[in-house]
């Protein structure tokens, strides 16, 4: 048991029923504090004290601490995990030493404030409440450290979800022939499956059935597992790239040393050629929209464009639908092969289209 400073207020440290608590005295008195602490030692001696919630004596860092730790790492996919480790990063930088029950909302809502005004995103600031949020929620539910989620309090931006860029055709080409061979299959390998970025780089050769030209992807969002067909350009990188012996634990898209390709090189050298072309500013993640947006302006469907990127449910890709005009006119078309039954007006070669009223108006 001891007192300690933090700040200019004096701090109580002690152990109960095998725990280390933290208390403060709230006071900056030495002598008064020394009573409080006193008192307090007391009361435990004589089993009048019981601990209140661990959200008092826990802060923010114990809280991403055990989040990382026991959901993030064990429940999340590995490139899921990696992105709560960056988003963690800037959240520990604001409430790092806060104990959980003195975050509120207000001091939530500065934060998103200084993060807007550093030019984030509101997509990126949301993401960090997102977690900030689902951390709470299992230490207000599950571990009861705290009785409220101040996270919920507080107002996420609208995200702007206009339609993302896609390639055509000619800048495809353009990019295409400003990058490197090994860059050059991802990115054809990328347009043609609509594949995300991390399940391309962890692609093994043990989801590619040769003989039913298909591919298994186990989604990470939802834990599926889902078989898709693929098209003559994606088999024939995968042909391509064929090993005379397939070890079906191996990585399909390695590097020169035979390992997994890192996020960052890909996205450096993906950037690099774009910056060779004349091409407006594109992210990788925009060839999974030149996937659904080629689709649709070809006439298929929404719902078998979903299936196809495995969307959960047809109102994801209505983002699309303003491309398929030429995909409705099938459609709209299947009204000319049906003929008027016989004996009507247009059957019989009328051509007064214009309805006769039932009632005259009479003017007085």
């Amino acid at each position: 048991m001891s007192l300690y400073k933090r700040g200019s207020v004096w701090w109580m440290r002690f152990t109960h029923n095998g725990k280390q608590i933290r208390r403060s005295t709230e006071t900056e008195d030495k002598k008064l504090a020394i009573r409080i602490f006193d008192k307090l030692k007391g009361d435990i001696a004589e089993g009048k004290w019981f601990a209140h919630l661990e959200g008092e004596d826990n802060t923010f860092n114990d809280l991403m601490d055990r989040y990382m730790k026991e959901y993030s790492a064990v429940n999340k996919a590995p490139s899921s995990h990696l992105r709560d480790k960056g988003l963690e990063k800037h959240l520990r930088g604001f409430f790092g030493d806060k104990f959980l029950t003195q975050i509120t909302s207000k001091m939530i809502s500065e934060y998103k404030t200084k993060r807007r005004e550093k030019g984030l995103s509101p997509r990126t600031v949301n993401y960090e409440l997102t977690l900030m949020g689902h951390a709470f929620n299992l230490a207000m539910k599950e571990w009861e450290w705290v009785k409220d989620n101040p996270v919920m309090r507080v107002r996420k931006d609208r995200v702007n979800t206009k339609i993302e860029r896609w390639l055509n055709l000619e800048e495809e080409k353009k990019l295409l022939a400003a990058s490197p061979s090994w860059l050059q299959e991802i990115i054809i390998f990328a347009i043609n499956t609509g594949l995300r970025q991390g399940e391309i780089m962890d692609l093994k050769w043990s989801q590619i059935d040769f003989k039913r030209k298909t591919i298994i992807i186990s989604e990470q969002k939802n834990r599926s597992v889902d078989t898709l067909p693929l098209n003559a350009t994606a088999l024939g990188v995968l042909l391509k790239k064929k090993p005379s012996t397939i070890k079906p634990e191996k990585l399909v898209f390695i590097n020169h040393l035979g390992n997994r390709i890192g996020s960052s090189v890909l996205i450096r050298a993906f950037h690099r050629a774009e910056k060779k072309t004349d091409i407006p500013k594109l992210r990788f993640h925009d060839l999974r929209h030149t996937f659904a947006t080629r689709l649709v302006q070809n006439g298929v469907d929404l719902f078998t464009v979903q299936k196809l990127g495995r969307w959960k449910n047809t109102s994801m890709v209505m983002r699309y639908a303003h491309h398929c005009v030429e995909s409705l006119r099938a459609g709209i078309e299947v009204m000319d092969t049906l003929k008027p039954p016989v004996g009507t007006n247009l059957a019989q070669g009328h051509t007064d289209c214009h309805p006769k009223p039932y009632l005259r108006l009479v003017s007085n």
